[in-house]
């Protein structure tokens, strides 16, 4: 009696240690939207570890790192001004230096471009962490955003120094120049979702971002002043969120030689909420396929 005792016991005993092994511990993003964005802030150090990352693999142990970030928005303004100020003899804004205002609208681009590049393509490389365990994908390509931060930093420093040496210094509309500088993160954060996502999914997309960033750069007012553009086309051309955002920076910085065109400005900030949404709306639909598709 007591051997078929001990013999039930243990097989109840082997029983319930079967089911636990069958239990498995599945790690998902929440189904409740509120819980989803709880869970960003609970892995804000990874954000910090990723951006931290990507900002060294880019300038520590490279021969032009820093000086790349120099060298191109100063071969990008000599090439705009002798094109648009010396060929096609476009006028300046103001009596602003046509180099200063150039400059002036390269800061947000470089923001744009920046955080539009890196992240088009942060989840595939970042597949094998994507692939180990789950964490809010929406901070890979939002790390990718202290990159971009610290190219405008180096920009900002030598259109500081170009300033200085044209004698030409803003006035206090410079104060509200941080307000544009999230303006310019939100108006890039959209479209860089979106490209971020069908990239996973298509990977030519990789090779399309480059073309779209190169079209972009001219077509927007980077190397010449949106005033150029005849009136009854304006709020047309403003549908460009760039627009908006250049024309801002411009204001805040070119000691009041240049005016908001408020219709156009307000449809820009339009735009780049509506992009904003879209991106995080095509990003959240499809985050959960991304670790099936890397």
């Amino acid at each position: 009696m007591a051997s078929a005792t001990i013999s039930t016991g243990t097989q109840a005993a082997t029983s319930r240690h079967a089911e636990k092994s069958e239990r498995v511990l599945v790690l998902e993003p929440s189904r409740i939207e509120r819980n989803y964005w709880g869970d960003l802030w609970s892995y804000r150090e990874l954000f910090l570890v990723l951006a931290w990352r990507d900002l060294a693999v880019r300038y520590k142990q490279t021969a032009i790192g820093v000086a790349w970030a120099v060298i191109r928005p100063v071969l990008t303004m000599l090439i705009f001004t002798v094109l648009f100020s010396r060929v096609a003899k476009l006028p300046t804004e103001g009596h602003a230096p046509y180099p200063v205002m150039v400059f002036a609208g390269m800061l947000p681009w470089i923001l744009f471009s920046t955080i539009l590049g890196e992240a088009a393509a942060s989840l595939v490389s970042n597949a094998n962490l994507i692939g180990k365990m789950y964490f809010p994908r929406l901070i890979v390509p939002s790390a990718t955003i202290l990159v971009a931060v610290a190219d405008f930093g180096i920009t900002q420093m030598l259109l500081i120094a170009m300033m200085f040496w044209y004698g030409f210094l803003p006035n206090w509309h410079v104060l509200l120049l941080p307000l544009f500088i999230v303006l310019a993160v939100l108006a890039s954060l959209g479209p860089a979702l979106c490209m971020t996502a069908l990239n996973v999914k298509f990977r030519d997309f990789r090779y399309i971002v480059p073309f779209l960033l190169q079209f972009g750069l001219y077509v927007s007012p980077v190397g010449f002043s949106s005033t150029v553009v005849p009136v009854k086309w304006r709020l047309l051309y403003s549908l460009n969120p760039m627009v908006g955002v250049i024309d801002g920076f411009r204001w805040c910085l070119l000691d009041g030689s240049t005016s908001l065109y408020l219709p156009g400005f307000l449809l820009s900030i339009g735009v780049v909420i509506g992009f904003l949404v879209l991106g995080i709306w095509y990003f959240r639909k499809t985050e959960r396929t991304f670790a099936d598709l890397l």
